[in-house]
């Protein structure tokens, strides 16, 4: 299983540094950080612009091979850039990162336990009561957009401290600024500021991965093992849960682990919605402010997180399925 890992490990790797340079390329070639200095009055010396521009390494009349073998060369350094406006990237991608982490690791993890909890449940009780309100509930989170549930929980927190005349569920910000109220009274407040963007992604998590692992496992379920178990003396629960469950989460590795990934750049919307400034919202505001170091390095990260993620869907596998351990 160790060489099957480190090969996987190797071959990621290579693909983190195909994806960044490619992120780096098309930012430069798409954003004009120049334009940020057009229209002014009275207008900048062109000299200081090219000064300016070239100090941030984001200069269009440097050859763009020339600017990406720095900037590359100041990440292998630990060092990421400036932000066109002259910024440290260093001083704000931690921050951000440990943001959108706080949220995506709780609302995955989350949305992917109970999705699969669902899942079997809605398998093994097919067409019954209970699997049609799973259906219908993964059927409407589903159908809906992930802006449009985060902007109901909002409605929905509005209309609860309406009627409770205080704030009960805080949907802006992840925490009081200011809040004085010692360990106990500021975990709980980023607590309760992380509830309702936490269930905008973990519902659509939930009924994604629900509809998957209840296919998944009603395709184990009239499997000739499972009947092989029980007629062996194992109850049909224990059958189940001992040899169809493992099984039928083999296919749901891979799909849970990139779709943990892909959470990064997906949770834009859940957080502009509800402020939280991660790195969604910082990908978007360096777009919008033509920042070629920041989308690169955005990019970079988004994909170091994917491919961890398939990283761990190889895990998964091995755990699994013995027949990879020899691979």
């Amino acid at each position: 299983m160790g060489r099957f890992l480190l090969k996987r490990l190797a071959n990621y790797a290579v693909l983190i540094v195909v994806a960044t340079t490619m992120a780096y390329m098309i930012a430069s070639l798409a954003l004009h950080p120049r334009a940020r200095y057009e229209g002014r009055n009275p207008p900048p010396p062109a000299a200081v612009v090219d000064s300016t521009l070239t100090a941030y390494g984001v200069n269009d009349k440097d050859p763009l091979v020339g600017r990406y073998v720095h900037w590359i060369g100041g990440v292998l350094h630990g060092d990421f850039g400036k932000t066109v406006t002259g910024g440290s990237i260093n001083a704000e991608l931690g921050a951000r990162a440990l943001v959108s982490l706080r949220l995506l690791l709780i609302g995955s993890i989350l949305g992917a336990v109970l999705g699969v909890l669902v899942g079997v449940v809605s398998a093994v009780k097919q067409y019954r009561l209970t699997d049609r309100f799973f259906t219908a509930f993964s059927f409407f989170f589903i159908a809906t957009p992930v802006f449009f549930t985060a902007v109901l929980l909002k409605f929905g927190a509005l209309t609860v401290n309406d009627a409770a005349g205080t704030t009960l569920l805080n949907y802006v910000g992840y925490a009081t600024p200011g809040l004085d109220a010692g360990f106990l009274g500021s975990a709980w407040d980023q607590v309760n500021h992380l509830v309702l963007p936490t269930l905008s992604i973990a519902l659509a998590q939930i009924a994604y991965f629900s509809r998957y692992q209840r296919n998944s496992m009603l395709d184990v379920m009239g499997s000739d093992f499972l009947r092989t178990a029980q007629a062996k003396g194992l109850t049909r629960r224990r059958a189940l849960f001992k040899h169809g469950l493992r099984t039928a989460l083999i296919p749901m590795a891979t799909l849970l682990a990139y779709s943990f990934g892909t959470l990064v750049v997906g949770a834009t919307f859940t957080e502009k919605i509800f402020a939280w400034h991660g790195m969604g919202e910082w990908l978007v505001d360096s777009i919008t402010n033509n920042d070629i170091n920041v989308t690169a390095t955005v990019a970079m990260f988004t994909a170091v997180f994917i491919l961890l993620s398939g990283f761990l869907s190889d895990v998964i596998y091995a755990v699994l399925d013995p027949r990879v351990r020899v691979s």
